[in-house]
């Protein structure tokens, strides 16, 4: 089984690695055509969707793949039954999305370019129930396929409407038309697994509301110290700096992708493990996992410190200079999902969502206030500072609680020696003062380097 988790793992990271060389091409083109004023609006045109879609997001992605680990007599009837609970509760919280922007004091673009993107979110949407089947049945691969899909399709679209000069709606469209193809591809490689058809089994639908409502609700809180940084910037100021934020804010995006992979995975193996009372199983998955965080967030935070404002100017151009220090910043709030998500997780595992709403709520709050005190004042830095707060308080409060329900408390070696790792590899890079290319590869041999010397198993294992 942890063959075939790493396995997984291992096509979605090299899948990850490719989509996001092809992502942040897009990112370049779009922000070099657009201006910073231009990428401002696409920003809000994007976050403010993402408002809606979270609220209809209801964890059904981890829905799936927890019900199929729990059901395995028939994959056709659960799977039609999620899929047409997805696409109801889609359309009943995208639909009044363009309408209520109509009132909002967006300049018309944006208001155009929202109308044009509902429909990229209601196929985001419905890629989630796929995606949690190929979960369960460990075949990322699939989804791998179908995200590389997105960016090639995106990419096509973003050449068409430069070529087009179609401005910002032709950007929007190359993104809408995107989400339809990874959808499509999705659906066209589960054919021969499943049989997809419209039903409702109310009993099935009733142990979905059961499990999503409240992930639902913890990610209505989410969304309010998640997105209401860029939404409020966005109402009170300059779209430049709109831009400016939502540029180093799409590169957290594409780095915030793979502990989600990762920890999906973990998902229906870690329930596997406690429904046959496996605690030792359960425990060993969860370590593992965390020790990959680990591997990967901490030189993330450390190596960003030194190469930011370069890679933010390779890949938005010099006109988005000043991004890689609102990227400084971000990477630890990248840092903190890193880790956070693994306890997340843990909590879905063991079906303890509700006892999680008080401290998603009280992150929601304290954020919302600093947002409204800090941003007013600081612009893009307020956000940001409160952003590490939120993401660093959610990850605390979900950790401890995951631990008094499971009483686990991960080893902390590959943390200690990555942490030793990750210093012997930023003073190299103070002093050494290189490119961006030559930092980012030196940064990986010494990093790498120092690890295997400690005697990281864990990274001889992935190595391996």
């Amino acid at each position: 089984m942890f063959k075939s988790i790493a396995y997984n793992t291992g096509i979605n990271f090299i899948a990850k690695i490719i989509a996001t060389a092809l992502g942040l091409v897009a990112v370049a083109m779009m922000t070099r055509y657009l201006g910073a004023l231009g990428f401002g609006q696409y920003t809000t045109i994007i976050v403010y969707l993402q408002f809606f879609g979270l609220l209809a997001d209801m964890g059904l992605t981890l829905i799936t793949s927890q019900l199929l680990a729990k059901n395995n007599s028939d994959e056709n009837k659960i799977i039609s039954n999620l899929f047409t609970f997805r696409l109801v509760s889609a359309l009943v919280f995208l639909l009044p999305a363009p309408i209520i922007a109509l009132f909002l004091p967006y300049a018309l673009s944006v208001k155009i370019g929202i109308f044009i993107a509902v429909s990229a979110f209601l196929f985001i949407a419905l890629n989630q129930v796929l995606i949690g089947f190929y979960q369960k049945r460990l075949l990322m691969i699939k989804a791998s396929l179908a995200e590389v899909g997105n960016r090639i399709i995106l990419l096509i679209g973003i050449i068409l409407a430069i070529y087009l000069n179609s401005g910002l709606q032709g950007i929007v469209i190359a993104t809408a038309s995107a989400a339809f193809a990874q959808f499509l591809i999705n659906y066209l490689l589960s054919l021969r697994l499943v049989k997809i058809r419209f039903a409702f089994d109310k009993k099935i639908w009733q142990e979905i509301i059961k499990l999503s409502w409240p992930i639902a609700i913890t990610i209505t809180f989410n969304i309010i110290y998640l997105k209401a940084d860029t939404l409020i910037l966005s109402l009170i100021k300059p779209e430049a700096d709109v831009g400016l934020y939502g540029a180093a804010y799409r590169v957290i995006d594409v780095l915030v992708m793979l502990p989600f992979v990762l920890a999906g995975l973990m998902l229906p193996q870690i329930t596997k493990a406690r429904q046959h009372k496996d605690l030792k199983l359960f425990k060993q998955i969860i370590q593992n996992s965390f020790d990959v965080m680990v591997i990967i967030a901490l030189p993330l935070v450390i190596g960003t410190q030194f190469i930011a404002a370069p890679l933010m100017q390779l890949v938005a151009g010099s006109e988005f200079f000043a991004s890689g220090i609102i990227l400084q910043f971000l990477i630890f709030a990248a840092g903190a999902i890193y880790l956070g998500t693994i306890f997340s997780h843990i909590i879905i595992a063991i079906e303890k969502q509700k006892q999680t709403i008080w401290a998603y709520m009280l992150v929601a709050i304290t954020a919302l206030t600093g947002y409204l005190i800090l941003i007013p004042k600081y612009s893009y830095f307020g956000a940001a500072v409160v952003t590490i707060y939120s993401e660093i308080m959610i990850t605390l409060l979900i950790f401890s609680i995951a631990f008094y329900y499971t009483k686990f408390f991960p080893n902390l070696t590959i943390f200690f020696k990555s942490l030793i790792a990750c210093l012997v590899m930023g003073i190299g890079l103070y002093y050494l003062n290189l490119s961006l290319i030559s930092a980012l590869v030196v940064a990986m041999i010494i990093y790498i380097s120092i690890l295997l010397l400690l005697g990281s198993k864990n990274l001889k294992t992935l190595i391996s």
